[in-house]
């Protein structure tokens, strides 16, 4: 038996502890999702801008964040987050030899862009990024910013337009302003921007997971039934 109809089966029968309203609503917000921009966080340590951030992508529905965890560990505040993170997908990069350049290479490899803020001299407006083709959008740690690793592996930098004394957001606000500048403008320009088949079959589950109560029980029960009648078929 396939692994597609295994998903298959394990949807039909997760869909069937779920409302028809609650269906709907999940499909609803999952035709909205992309991975066409994805988010890398590298080194951020405060829980507020974790969790704020965080809270903003599913928002503007990006479904992606990459954490890079060098010297700081992620953690998710859930009275700021408001319960983002469950309908997130949520990767961590904390136990290769240098976690920045596995995590970049890791999207490169996928055919990302990688485009980092920064005030760097080579720096363009937010408004000038071509987002015809898929891009990690990269925010560095608080105060210092990105690292040297992340400017060797940069294939653009882009900067926020600042007309005050001050020379650096918040990374949550700034976060939030790109979401939406970026996330708008590729609804606009880009035709196929949403996630594939196969990324919104398996999103879906675990949103269906997400949606019922001591879901693990249910899908061992599943589990039990479906593997035991693939062997009777025999």
């Amino acid at each position: 038996m396939s692994d597609l109809a295994y998903k298959k089966a394990l949807t039909e029968y997760l869909e069937g502890f779920v409302s028809e309203r609650r269906k709907g609503r999940l499909h609803e917000v999952l035709e909205e999702r992309t991975n066409h921009m994805t988010l890398v966080l590298e080194d951020v340590y405060q829980t507020h801008n974790f969790s704020a951030v965080l809270r903003s992508a599913d928002i503007f529905g990006i479904q992606t964040t990459s954490f890079i965890e060098n010297r700081n560990k992620y953690k998710i505040s859930e009275d700021v987050s408001m319960g983002s993170t469950q309908w997130l997908t949520l990767n961590r990069y904390q136990n290769f030899e240098n976690n920045t350049k596995a995590c970049l290479s890791d999207l490169k490899g996928k055919g990302y862009r990688i485009v980092a803020t920064s005030l760097h001299k080579n720096s363009i407006s937010l408004e000038d990024l071509d987002v015809s083709k898929p891009f990690a959008l990269v925010f560095g740690t608080e105060l210092t910013g990105i690292t040297k690793d992340v400017e060797d592996m940069a294939d653009d930098f882009v900067k926020l337009p600042m007309y005050g004394f001050t020379e650096s957001f918040n990374i949550s606000v700034c976060a939030a302003l790109c979401m939406y500048n970026l996330s708008t403008k590729i609804r606009k320009e880009v035709p196929h921007y949403g996630l594939t088949e196969d990324e919104k079959r398996d999103i879906y589950i675990d949103w269906l997971k997400a949606s019922i109560r001591k879901h693990d029980l249910i899908i061992k029960e599943f589990d039990l039934k479906y593997f035991e009648e693939i062997k009777v078929s025999k």
